[in-house]
């Protein structure tokens, strides 16, 4: 397959530029400061908009950005990654009477950016030693949120991760252009400012670690090991060579250096209708593809990424295909098979095309991988856990895309983290 040297000068650059102090300004005050606010009980992580928007409004930004980051640790990534468009700026009261919400989610990084470039002391400061002891397993949204919290709250924690970097998806599977200037590094070292955190890297569930030994040496264990396995097509020729899933190719795009970036075939395919599908297709247009088409085997109104998501795909030059289900690839691309839905069942139609493709990025969905969760009840691929977060083992708690607490989305990681982190303080203190 031939790949494509032509890459443009900045692939890795910041697709939204944040605002400016004047713009940031001019938007806080488009707030109506509602009471009860329906922006506040849209965002998962429950973070006072109107306040911190306020805030803004009088030049309060350390105030601003320490309201978001009390509720939500992960502020800056979500400001950067969140579908706000479907949570709070989707309930924002402006989009009644002006068909444009707040910018909640530019304000939020304007304020958390400011806070993240202090000279002065950190915001948090841990409570005094309980002398409990806390292990989390997975360093990613919902493993340094719940460590974070747990920190704050006095408690030891120890961190296992399995990959070089903390970060999770944040650093290995979201597209650069949402996380410019290595900004999930940047934000976890403002996170373990907080102290009383270790991480240890290289350390994974199974190979390095065991959940019976963590149990017996940890006062409690909180999983946050995310989806680690990837699903198939299981079509002829999946397993040639070109052919990737849209998670690694991520993964290796946010690692490259930016002097040498990865080379992208001139035609490239995406499978998939998912946020990472619609991530793998951009950032392979401006890695330098010269035809990027995004397939997928229903219609844009079943697409897991948002409408705003799908315009963004097309406005840098991603074509949309529909109702186009894979069926087979070789060495020249892939067929596909047009569908149609049928009292909302997929069915083909027997009808075939052929895309030429140099490359081919599978986006079809994640799974939990199963290794050294013996003992733990699964249903659904999922962690099965109470309202307390409390898995089926004693002392093991779980959050994030690993339990079905939600949508799998940062800022509900966060949630779930920062949740299970108050029910581990309430039992170990009880």
């Amino acid at each position: 397959m031939t790949l494509n040297a032509d890459i443009p000068a900045s692939p890795y650059a910041d697709l939204t530029p944040p605002l400016t102090a004047v713009q940031a300004l001019a938007e806080s005050n488009r707030c109506l400061f509602c009471y009860d606010a329906a922006c506040v009980r849209a965002c998962p992580t429950g973070i006072d908009i109107p306040s911190f928007i306020r805030s803004i409004a009088t030049g309060n930004l350390k105030g601003a950005a320490t309201t978001i980051l009390s509720d939500n640790i992960m502020g800056g990534t979500c400001a950067r990654v969140c579908p706000t468009e479907t949570l709070c700026e989707q309930a924002c009261v402006r989009n009644t009477a002006e068909e444009r919400p707040v910018a909640i989610g530019r304000l939020q990084r304007h304020a958390t950016d400011h806070l993240f470039a202090r000279k002065g002391p950190h915001p948090f400061a841990r409570a005094a030693s309980t002398g409990k002891r806390v292990a989390v397993v997975g360093a990613g949204p919902a493993g340094l949120s719940c460590a974070h919290r747990l920190a704050t709250l006095g408690h030891e924690v120890t961190v296992y991760e399995a990959k070089p970097k903390s970060g999770g998806l944040n650093e290995y599977g979201l597209a650069p252009y949402k996380m410019a200037d290595d900004f999930a590094q940047r934000e976890v070292a403002f996170i373990l400012e907080i102290g009383g955190i270790t991480v240890e890297h290289g350390r994974r569930l199974g190979a390095d670690l065991s959940l019976d030994a963590l149990r017996a040496e940890f006062d409690a264990v909180f999983l946050g090991v995310g989806l680690g396995g990837n699903n198939r097509l299981n079509i002829p020729g999946e397993d040639r060579a070109g052919v990737e899933n849209a998670t690694a190719f991520i993964e290796r795009v946010r690692q490259a250096s930016p002097d040498a970036p990865v080379a992208v075939g001139r035609s490239v395919v995406v499978i998939g209708g998912g946020n990472t599908a619609i991530d793998a297709a951009i950032q392979a247009k401006r890695l330098g593809a010269e035809d990027v088409t995004l397939v997928y085997r229903r219609g844009r109104g079943q697409m897991g990424a948002t409408a705003w998501e799908q315009e963004l795909a097309q406005t840098n030059g991603v074509i949309l295909k529909t109702f186009a289900a894979p069926v087979a690839i070789d060495e020249q691309g892939i067929t596909l098979e047009r569908t149609r839905l049928e009292d909302g069942k997929l069915v083909p139609t027997g009808e075939r095309y052929s895309l030429p493709a140099a490359m081919i990025l599978k986006a079809v969905g994640q799974t939990l991988a199963r290794e050294a969760l013996d003992g733990l009840t699964i249903a659904g691929g999922k962690i099965v856990i109470d309202d307390d977060h409390r898995a089926s083992l004693d002392k093991v708690y779980a959050g994030g895309d690993c339990v079905a607490s939600g949508e799998d989305l940062t800022v509900q990681s966060v949630q779930d983290g920062k949740l299970a982190a108050l029910a581990i303080h309430r039992h170990l203190t009880a």
